[in-house]
């Protein structure tokens, strides 16, 4: 057990949506969970910190890193230059987690995206998304079968090939890799700022890192998911934890 005054502190972005009919807040246990596990101490984070220009410089000196999290929620598309509605969005929850990505690149502070954490990053650096994946022929099915059970939903769905020399590879080593798939979108481009550190096998980016950056690695799969259990899961936590660790030491 990791001593609590060694635990490194990472900011948690939050939903926001209705729930019985009130305007709320929300971040799924699992998010959490992972973070306690491997050792750090979740902070969440809510949007209404763009409310004043003061509050996220009061707030980013407490932080030792960031996650971004997946989200029922996807992101406007006219961010990445797009036009037309998406159903399930969250502007403040868009808003904020660019703004956290431009942070962590200044300050150079850990940063992890999961799913929509992931799709943050390529938007934030300049990249664009494949709003509906499984209506391009070149992509196997992404998206999970919702009329499963959790356990079943969050299953090994496909293999990733990992780029050799990069982060992830680093973490948890190049082969023997498969992941869960519960995603509707994904990458279509990224910017000159991004590294592809995975692909699926219908050539899909599934792993990104910022270049520059001691540590900031989005992924599209859910590592969260029973974190301890899965080796690349539990490899790259503990390697955010310890990024985080370092920056808080710095």
């Amino acid at each position: 057990m990791v001593e609590l005054s060694n635990r490194p502190v990472v900011g948690v972005i939050m939903c926001r949506q209705s729930v019985k009919g009130h305007p709320s807040h929300t971040v799924q246990d699992k998010y959490l969970n992972a973070l306690l596990d491997a050792g750090a101490l979740p902070l969440p984070l809510v949007h209404g910190l763009l409310q004043d220009e003061r509050f996220l410089p009061q707030l980013l000196p407490m932080l030792d890193g960031i996650m971004l999290t997946g989200s029922p929620s996807n992101i406007e598309p006219h961010h990445y230059g797009e036009s037309g509605d998406e159903p399930h969005v969250d502007p403040g929850r868009d808003r904020l987690s660019f703004r956290l990505i431009e942070e962590s690149q200044r300050l150079s502070m850990p940063l992890l995206g999961v799913c929509r954490g992931f799709q943050e990053m390529v938007v934030a650096t300049g990249g664009s998304l494949h709003r509906r994946l499984h209506e391009v022929e070149a992509f196997i099915e992404h998206r999970e079968d919702k009329s499963q059970p959790l356990t079943a939903q969050y299953e090994p769905a496909h293999p990733v090939t990992i780029e050799p020399g990069g982060l992830l590879a680093r973490l948890g080593g190049v082969t023997g890799h498969r992941v869960n798939s519960l995603h509707m979108q994904g990458v279509k481009s990224l910017g000159p700022r991004l590294v592809a550190e995975a692909h699926g096998p219908d050539g899909l980016v599934e792993a990104i890192s910022l270049r520059e950056h001691p540590f900031a690695l989005g992924v599209q799969w859910h590592p969260e998911w029973q974190s301890r259990k899965n080796p690349l899961s539990r490899a790259l936590f503990d390697g955010f934890i310890a990024a985080c660790r370092r920056y808080h030491v710095d």
